[in-house]
């Protein structure tokens, strides 16, 4: 019986490849993805992904165990994009507020002088390590975001109804880096250094590797080099953190190459000011998260992928499940080599 089970998942983990390395759900080369999961759809791009043939083809990447945390860490210190509230970690009860206030009697009268603590957090959705949901960025007269939803409709004091973080499925997928950095030579990209097709393709071939339709793109400039302790030293940090991906490179990548999410090491993933569009604003985030229903990564920390040209991973991540938000933050997503 063990050796027919055996046979019989060789057998099926042979044939994994085939059935995945079609073309993903939703997906059509030269126009992407786009609205096309359904009018209620929450999910986007990663529909694409959650077939399980498709996770089987992920887990398959995995070659050496070994784990990259791609998370950074956040306190009240920590760089931030200027739209965004600051963080604060508060103590909410500590053991000396217990023993002074002896307001909860089971602590008050505990014979071995037990105490706890616990924070109150006041944070924005779009800090740290992070994940933009498809609601993040709206546009026109309705206020409208992925699928049509519209604010007068699900936008509320407390938070979006539809396309929030808690929508975005757990993401376990094949990943690619695209260390533009590492392609030229330097330890972190200049300000506003734009990161078009010709860029993205250069540093592939030099890789030997490329961008397969269902991939998730992590694309590094090197600004994590200088985040440290909680990425405190902002003036470093903003000196990099404007170079990024551009409106076309952005298209490249879904609509030629399938990638089902893109993200980086920088605060706002696209370049500061897109050399094709002057005084454009954020054309890359409208055109990814609102037209394309493909999620953006932000503030990935790639340094130890590139330090060991693991171009090739498994991309697992998961977003904090709390309802309304508009971005999974402060995230600990992981590459599996």
């Amino acid at each position: 019986m063990l050796r027919m089970l055996h046979r019989i998942l060789v057998i099926v983990l042979s044939v994994t490849p085939l059935l995945s390395a079609q073309t993903p759900k939703g997906w059509q080369k030269g126009k992407g993805y786009g609205w096309v999961y359904g009018k209620d759809d929450q999910v986007g791009a990663l529909n694409a992904i959650t077939e399980p043939t498709r996770v089987l083809r992920a887990l398959r990447e995995v070659r050496t165990g070994r784990v990259y945390d791609l998370g950074v860490p956040v306190d009240r210190r920590s760089y931030k994009w200027p739209g965004h509230s600051p963080t604060e970690i508060m103590s909410f009860r500590s053991p000396e507020g217990l023993k002074r206030g002896k307001d909860l009697a089971a602590f008050a009268a505990n014979p071995k002088q037990l105490g706890f603590h616990s924070c109150a957090l006041f944070i924005n959705d779009n800090v740290g390590t992070q994940i933009d949901g498809l609601g993040h960025i709206t546009r026109g007269v309705d206020n409208h975001w992925y699928n049509g939803f519209r604010e007068q409709d699900y936008g509320t004091d407390f938070g979006i109804l539809r396309a929030d973080a808690d929508s975005i499925p757990p993401i376990i997928a094949r990943g690619v880096l695209i260390d533009v950095a590492g392609w030229k030579g330097v330890e972190a990209l200049p300000a506003n250094f734009p990161i078009g097709p010709k860029e993205l393709q250069a540093a592939l071939a030099a890789q030997k590797v490329d961008v397969e339709p269902g991939d998730v793109v992590l694309i590094r400039t090197g600004t994590l080099r200088y985040w440290g302790e909680a990425g405190a030293d902002h003036a470093k940090i903003a000196q990099h953190d404007s170079a990024g991906l551009t409106l076309t490179g952005a298209k490249w990548l879904v609509e030629q190459k399938g990638a089902v999410m893109i993200g980086s090491d920088t605060s706002g993933l696209e370049v500061g000011q897109d050399p094709d569009l002057p005084g454009a604003v954020i054309p890359v985030h409208e055109y990814l998260l609102i037209e394309q229903g493909v999620h953006i990564g932000e503030f990935h920390y790639l340094e130890e992928l590139a330090r060991d040209r693991a171009y090739r991973f498994t991309y697992i991540a998961v977003t904090n499940r709390l309802r309304g938000t508009t971005a999974g933050f402060a995230l600990r997503p992981l590459a599996i080599r």
